[in-house]
């Protein structure tokens, strides 16, 4: 085998360790979601990262306009749990389901929200990520 290609023990090796940065990254911003914490959401971002909340929506470049966005959640969601499913990778990309429940602090509503997030990194940050999902009610 040429020196430049990896060995089998070395692409499981790498495939784990996608794994768990994927498991770590999500896990952070699932805790972040839940408490409302938009330092602790923020902290799995890139500097130049690229978010797309559903796959409709204009994409939104760097850490300061995906903050904007993210710091919604702490005036209009309370009562938050965020669990996720297993952990999916291939080189810097992994996804996962997710499951998101809160009640909206304007009328009291229950909220659940279930869907996909697809991510890319570099340097073992998120550099891009992409959420598919779906409301009820």
């Amino acid at each position: 085998m040429p020196p430049d290609e990896p060995t089998a023990a070395a692409t499981v090796e790498t495939a784990r360790d996608s794994r768990a940065l994927g498991r770590s990254l999500v896990d952070t911003l699932g805790a972040g979601w839940a408490r409302a914490d938009v330092d602790r959401i923020m902290s799995v971002f890139a500097p130049e990262a690229v978010f797309l909340e559903t796959p409709f929506s204009e994409p939104i470049r760097g850490t300061a306009d995906i903050r904007r966005w993210w710091l919604d959640v702490p005036y209009s969601q309370s009562e938050i749990t965020f669990t996720s499913g297993e952990i999916y990778a291939a080189g810097p990309w992994f996804s996962t389901e997710f499951k998101c429940v809160f009640r909206r602090k304007r009328t009291g509503d229950w909220v659940e929200a279930r869907g996909a997030i697809f991510c890319e990194t570099a340097a073992g940050l998120i550099s891009e990520m992409r959420m598919y999902w779906h409301r009820q009610p």
